[in-house]
């Protein structure tokens, strides 16, 4: 007996934007400048543009396997050097422009990139990573003018023969992207992605209770394409055949009201930050976004109100979710169209994401429902092992410990209840900041808030609070900690309350807990 067999089908992310090019032709990716001017192109000649883009790479000297690095915003430009580098098979590095230069420099080095593709805006920075680090041989410009005597990308392929390079001639299992976590809770890690992680990252993101992302839809991506392959985003758009709408550099408040309204986007996706900018601005200036249906959140929890108040101004649907750079980075979704939706839950895992509860030694807890524990995940596009160890990050049964704490509620919904690495331990006794945070963010006029613990000579830390309230409102101390009194135990109450003006935020847009522990910890 003979049995049948299965075509095959490498899963390379190439394939992506062959797909968007041959049945999508026409459906555009759109790029804000700064000028406020917005560049079109189809999937058709986009390909055709990053297809001379990877012959230039070769031309260059670069190969399978070898690292490229971005230093760059979220432009077509910057999508075509993405697929360039994946689709000929070398390592797309993604360096944050929101970090010093010896961050970066460490990062590159240990990547051993030999190119940087940078923004022009972003060159002086790119010129300090260089020189920082020996491995960097050659700066390549784009989206701007090319300083004196350095190489601009543009006319460098006007004349490429994009026919030279064969994209996808390599194994599904091969690398193709590598980011650096943000270093909010310890020192930055590489995380490898490879095209079969992240076509099947891509595939989930497309699930009807995911992102439910169709041609129909026009896709606006604040999160940073630098962070954690833009969630995903840059391969999704082209895999259904949505509008791909990138807003550059620019993500205050006014850029996205009128990008959003120029380019009829439908799904923004985001952290909480960005939207609030946007609500802040429509709050002061008027104006409605009659196109938008659905925001899409992460990366940090979601305060009640603030996701009431985008829901009331903005006429969405405030969709949830929760993942991390090791998790490619989706890891559960909050359905589009779920009535019993709220700002503390962030969804169920689609197919390829599994989670475990475990103890503070990683022994699985006899009970997976409405108990808190120590959240761990295994899955096809979760990391083994961080990039340049030898030793697997995750346990003997394949479970990664996120550092969360978390619930699963009795339908298998998420809830995150806060981080490991931030519990303030006060006379011995464990205080959980994001109890607090979740109370006092529910105030209507709270914007943001975060709870440290502060050095005591007694009970060896004690929790102050933090503010950031809505513009030129006065809440007193008594209003923010009053609800406290009915939620949680007496002495987690914070001893101080802090106001500040604006809320310190980490690279990838989290609040910054370690620079306020810097600050106002001692």
């Amino acid at each position: 007996m003979i049995d049948g067999e299965a075509q095959a089908f490498a899963l390379t992310l190439d394939k992506f934007l062959e797909h968007a090019a041959k049945w999508h032709p026409r459906a555009e990716v759109a790029s804000a400048r700064e000028s406020g001017i917005v560049d079109r192109v189809g999937y058709a000649q986009l390909k055709q543009r990053s297809q001379r883009v990877s012959a230039l790479l070769a031309n260059f000297g670069v190969a399978a396997g070898d690292r490229v690095a971005t230093l760059a915003w979220n432009t077509q430009a910057h999508v075509e050097v993405w697929y360039a580098i994946m689709g000929m098979g070398a390592v797309c590095h993604t360096l944050n422009p929101r970090l010093t230069a010896a961050q970066l420099a460490a990062m590159a080095a240990q990547s051993e990139a030999k190119v940087l593709i940078v923004s022009a805006d972003l060159f002086p920075l790119a010129e300090q990573i260089a020189a920082l680090s020996p491995a960097v041989e050659r700066l390549v410009v784009i989206d701007g003018a090319a300083p004196a005597g350095a190489l601009a990308l543009e006319p460098l392929i006007a004349d490429a023969d994009e026919t030279t390079v064969e994209w996808g001639a390599f194994a599904e299992t091969a690398p193709s992207g590598l980011c650096f976590t943000s270093g909010t809770t310890g020192a930055p890690k590489g995380v490898t992605y490879t095209h079969r992680s992240s076509y099947l990252h891509t595939l989930r993101l497309l699930q009807a209770d995911v992102m439910a992302i169709t041609a129909r839809d026009s896709v606006l991506v604040a999160v940073p394409m630098f962070h954690a392959n833009a969630w995903g985003l840059p391969f999704a758009a082209p895999a259904a055949g949505a509008k791909l709408v990138l807003p550059g550099r620019n993500i205050d408040g006014a850029s996205l009201a009128a990008l959003i309204n120029a380019e009829s986007v439908t799904i923004a996706v985001g952290i909480a930050t960005v939207w609030l900018g946007l609500v802040e601005h429509l709050e002061t200036h008027g104006g409605e976004l009659p196109s938008l249906q659905r925001v899409v959140v992460g990366g940090a929890p979601l305060p009640p109100a603030l996701m009431e108040r985008i829901e009331s101004r903005l006429g969405v649907t405030v969709q949830t979710s929760w993942g991390m750079t090791e998790l490619s980075p989706s890891g559960t979704f909050a359905p589009p169209d779920d009535p019993s939706r709220t700002a503390a839950v962030s969804g169920r895992p689609a197919i390829g994401v599994d989670l475990l509860l475990a103890d503070a030694e990683g022994r699985a807890l006899a009970q997976q429902r409405d108990v808190e524990g120590h959240l761990r995940v295994r899955g096809a596009a979760v990391v083994e092992r961080y990039f340049g160890d030898e030793q697997s990050a995750t346990d003997a049964d394949g479970w990664f410990p996120t550092g969360d704490l978390a619930k699963i509620d009795s339908d298998g919904n998420l809830l995150i209840t806060g981080r490991a690495k931030d519990l303030i331990k006060s006379g011995g006794e464990w205080i959980n900041p994001a109890e607090i945070e979740a109370v006092v963010s529910a105030h209507p006029e709270v914007s943001l808030a975060a709870v440290i613990g502060r050095q005591h000579p007694k009970w060896g830390e004690r929790p102050i609070l933090l503010v950031q309230t809505r513009e030129q409102d006065v809440i007193s101390d008594e209003a923010l900690l009053a609800p406290l009194r009915d939620s949680v135990a007496p002495w987690w109450i914070p001893d101080t309350v802090i106001r500040i003006s604006r809320m310190p935020l980490a690279p990838t847009g989290k609040i910054d807990k370690i620079r306020l522990r810097d600050e106002y910890g001692g």
